[in-house]
């Protein structure tokens, strides 16, 4: 099973990408786990995940949150601004899977 977490500003627009990425998922056949969370929880998520996708609402934090993620040997990267606001889950879930080695 692939672990996917998202992390954004509160948490609450990115939980509607979640679904969207969990049904597309379900489609697909393919056996993930995806959450979204705040950005006061990245770093106590970060080692239970395969990779991390931020909000674009919080790209500033990309390279604090790499800094992180390199140190755990775990890929992290900014959702693309128009997927997200098309909250385009299929997309965004291939984008997480090519993350993942």
């Amino acid at each position: 099973m692939k672990k996917i977490f998202l992390c954004c500003a509160a948490g609450m627009s990115t939980s509607m990408v979640v679904n969207k990425m969990i049904k597309a998922a379900e489609q697909q056949g393919i056996d993930v786990d995806i959450i979204a969370v705040g950005i006061e929880e990245f770093e106590s998520t970060l080692s239970n995940y395969d990779c991390c996708l931020i909000g674009p609402q919080i790209k500033y934090k990309l390279a604090d949150f790499k800094a992180i993620a390199d140190a755990h040997n775990k890929p992290v990267a900014v959702i693309n601004s128009m997927d997200y606001g098309m909250m385009r889950g299929d997309k965004i879930l291939a984008d997480a899977l090519s993350m993942i080695k």
